[in-house]
């Protein structure tokens, strides 16, 4: 149904229809994938680079300012790229490693390369949040520089890395969607296809809440599992 011969209300009923979510269901599973593939290389790749420029801070535990300014260069250049030009260089990239240019899989690379250095930067900042009290003190008590990340720095900044990561895929899911221009499937492709190119705006509705329901089961989950360490530490 199309908002051009339709009331809005018509429509808006009729996105609730199972007609309407036999085509959304299966393109939720799609963007789950991507979300979930993508939120896991994302995560790998953001806190080791993350913890790199942690680290060869001016101000950090192995102070590099070659290393620190070399990798900070190729975090911001890749970050500057909009988001349909970084899919688009990584469609070589893409068709190397699955012999496609389209697909869920191969739409997962050019998510990955795009939200990495944005995470890193969120990894970056709650690392060096840490207050410097604390860390001269491991210091002081002989702890090495592996020690003092992972008994000190981490767990000290735990809560932060919890909801920098829960920004950060939203930030996947977003760009799930986009990506549905491109042949990734999911949702954004049943709001492109269906909304954009079939005027059926009763499917697009529907998938635009399937993409509400996801950002707030995330954002809630986030908080809940920040909130319950912080609590667990008897600071709020």
């Amino acid at each position: 149904m199309s908002f051009l011969k339709y009331p809005f209300w018509e429509v808006f009923v009729h996105s609730f229809s199972s007609e309407v979510w036999a085509d959304v269901l299966p393109s939720i599973w799609e963007t789950l994938y991507m979300t979930i593939v993508s939120s896991a290389i994302m995560l790998v790749g953001g806190l080791l680079i993350g913890l790199v420029l942690m680290l060869t801070n001016p101000n950090g535990l192995i102070p590099v300012k070659p290393v620190h300014a070399v990798v900070g260069t190729i975090i911001n250049a890749l970050r500057s790229l909009p988001e349909m030009i970084m899919i688009i260089l990584m469609i070589p990239v893409a068709q190397l490693l699955f012999g496609q240019s389209y697909g869920t899989s191969s739409c997962i690379i050019a998510i990955s390369a795009c939200l990495i250095p944005f995470y890193a930067r969120i990894v970056e900042s709650s690392l060096l949040d840490i207050d410097r009290g604390v860390v001269d003190a491991a210091k002081s008590m002989g702890s090495t520089n592996a020690q003092i990340i992972f008994n000190v720095v981490i767990p000290e900044t735990f809560p932060s890395l919890i909801r920098g990561f829960t920004t950060a895929v939203i930030s996947v899911i977003s760009m799930t969607a986009l990506s549905g221009m491109f042949g990734a499937g999911g949702l954004g492709d049943i709001a492109v296809r269906f909304g954009y190119q079939r005027f059926e705006h009763d499917v697009l509705l529907a998938a635009v809440y399937a993409l509400l329901v996801l950002v707030s089961l995330v954002q809630l989950v986030g908080n809940g599992l920040s909130h319950r360490e912080l609590r667990r530490r008897a600071l709020v």
